[in-house]
């Protein structure tokens, strides 16, 4: 085996892509380099290390990742011991060809194999390059403390799943992260309070998955069926785990971000009400309002159901802001289908909705089933129809909140002025107001003057 011993010498500089997890997966890296003596920095240009940590869900975000790899070319020109290292879910889907396409790339480390960077990094300076994409059924990295990168000091990141086990057939995510496997309770809990003895007021659960949270002792969520009936009975829930979390300060505000509604059981919802400190949102995506079109997606369920699992969250939580997910123009979608989706919209008035139009991935279950014949330009026009929709629905609920007090959590200046902070009320919708003698991290009582299509402004009565 390879021995790795500390490198005081060296810096590393890591540049993260994509959703939350990849930016929380680049602090466990941080956190695992700094073992062996390599510091992070914030100065690309002091870096003999560079990792980019990738995210393969979309086209575009592919086509971002590829354009910023044929930049860093001048960075290794001008320094030949410059490693560059790609890490994350595109590594994992494309593996050889980063190494051979792009000649400059020295590491490829799938989301599984970010503990063996220390010994690739020691490979490619035997003159080797390295690969590493294997998946686990077990890895979680529960017990490595995260470094926080560019944290505020207020909020953080904790991931408690990884991978994923839906198949949705337009998604490459099973594909590039493997199985869906929990993280140990008490390692989570451990973590919450660490940051709570650093001062943070708010945390937000991660995963691919997060509301299928299942801890029955380890291994992957798929044979949590072949356990005794008394192993059963002394798993862990997400609802379980939430509780957990949310008692450990009462002052902690708690979030959670999910990718799929078919784990948002009333459990869940009950312990959101009795709790004060989780926050009232829930990420609850559609991807699209027509069944047939749902089917084709493998989403496992039906309009009809995805609208009485949203009226049953806001029977138990009529406070609980909505947020969604929609794809325009996958495969086959008619326009009566996609006025499904606008007509879904208007009747569920989410808060705020993340909108693309659908990319074909290769090695989803979509690219080797079905035909991509959507024209480009039909994909648009919908999406442009979505937009359109959301932002009618977002102008009418920002403009009820005029005159209304919201409880909100500072967490950084606005970008606009440096007169103002920004934070977030408990529905996850930015708050603007006068900084006068409030600093970061203070709850505030905001009552809302004025909108915009993507925050409400207002000022302090608290």
């Amino acid at each position: 085996m390879t021995e790795v011993v500390k490198d005081t010498s060296r810096k590393l500089f890591i540049e993260s892509y994509g959703c939350a997890m990849n930016f929380a997966d680049s602090e466990v890296v941080a956190s695992i380099m700094a073992d062996v003596g390599v510091q992070t920095t914030r100065n690309e240009e002091e870096a003999d290390i560079i990792f980019i940590n990738t995210c393969s869900i979309r086209d575009n975000a592919e086509q971002k990742i590829r354009h910023r790899l044929k930049h860093l070319r001048h960075n290794k020109k001008q320094n030949k011991e410059l490693t560059i290292g790609v890490l994350g879910c595109m590594a994992e889907r494309l593996k050889k060809q980063l190494l051979e396409e792009e000649k400059l790339v020295d590491i490829v480390a799938g989301p599984d194999a970010y503990k063996e960077l220390p010994i690739l990094l020691r490979e490619v300076e035997d003159g080797h390059k390295a690969i590493n994409v294997m998946l686990s059924l077990e890895e979680t990295y529960a017990e490595i403390q995260p470094t926080r990168l560019n944290s505020n000091g207020v909020t953080a990141f904790v991931s408690i799943t990884r991978g994923c086990d839906n198949m949705c057939s337009f998604c490459v995510v099973p594909f590039t992260r493997g199985r869906e496997r929990s993280r140990n309770p008490e390692s989570i809990v451990n973590e919450v309070q660490d940051l709570v003895s650093k001062g943070y007021k708010e945390v937000t659960l991660l995963g691919q998955n997060v509301d299928s949270y299942l801890w029955y002792g380890g291994g992957p969520r798929k044979d949590f069926d072949k356990l005794s009936e008394d192993e059963r009975n002394s798993s862990v829930s997400f609802a379980n785990l939430l509780e957990m979390v949310t008692q450990v300060e009462p002052s902690l505000r708690v979030r959670f971000s999910t990718s799929h509604p078919k784990d948002i059981h009333d459990e869940v919802l009950f312990v959101m009400k009795k709790y004060d400190n989780v926050a009232k949102h829930i990420h609850f995506p559609a991807q699209s309002g027509n069944t047939r079109v749902l089917e084709k997606m493998n989403r496992t369920y039906t309009r009809e159901w995805y609208l009485m699992k949203f009226n049953r969250i806001k029977e138990v939580l009529p406070e609980c802001g909505v947020s969604c997910d929609i794809i325009t123009g996958f495969c086959s979608e008619t326009e009566e289908e996609h006025k499904d989706t606008l007509s879904l919209m208007k009747e569920c008035e989410f808060e705020f909705s993340y909108m693309y139009y659908y990319s074909e991935r290769p090695g989803t279950l979509a690219a080797r089933k079905f035909e991509d014949d959507v024209p480009l330009e039909i994909k648009k026009r919908r999406l442009t129809e979505v937009i359109e929709t959301q932002h009618e629905v977002s102008k009418r609920i920002n403009a009820a909140q005029i005159g209304t007090v919201h409880r909100v959590l500072i967490e950084m200046q606005s970008k606009k002025s440096k007169d103002e902070w920004m934070g977030r009320n408990e529905q996850n919708i930015k708050v603007i107001f006068p900084k006068a003698h409030y600093k970061m991290g203070d709850y505030v009582d905001i009552r809302i003057e004025r909108t915009t299509l993507a925050s409400l402004i207002g000022v302090g009565v608290s």
